[in-house]
């Protein structure tokens, strides 16, 4: 598994679990979810992901998605 995957894995994760706690608990929750798309929004402009730069020392080997 590549960095690439990893990433999309998380985040869509992340934001499935927010939503659902957002319908459990408090609405608060969607700000999680806010602060991943805003997370992606600006990862596609910059092209710098903090949690990409942490799997990658992790040892996760980086490489395109499509490979």
């Amino acid at each position: 598994m590549n960095i690439d995957r990893l990433i999309f894995r998380l985040a869509g994760s992340v934001i499935l679990l927010s939503l659902a706690l957002a319908q459990v608990h408090s609405a608060y929750w969607l700000l999680l979810t806010a602060f991943v798309g805003l997370n992606m929004l600006l990862v596609s402009f910059t092209g710098l992901c903090p949690a990409a730069m942490i799997l990658k020392k992790l040892g996760i080997k980086p490489g395109s998605m499509f490979e």
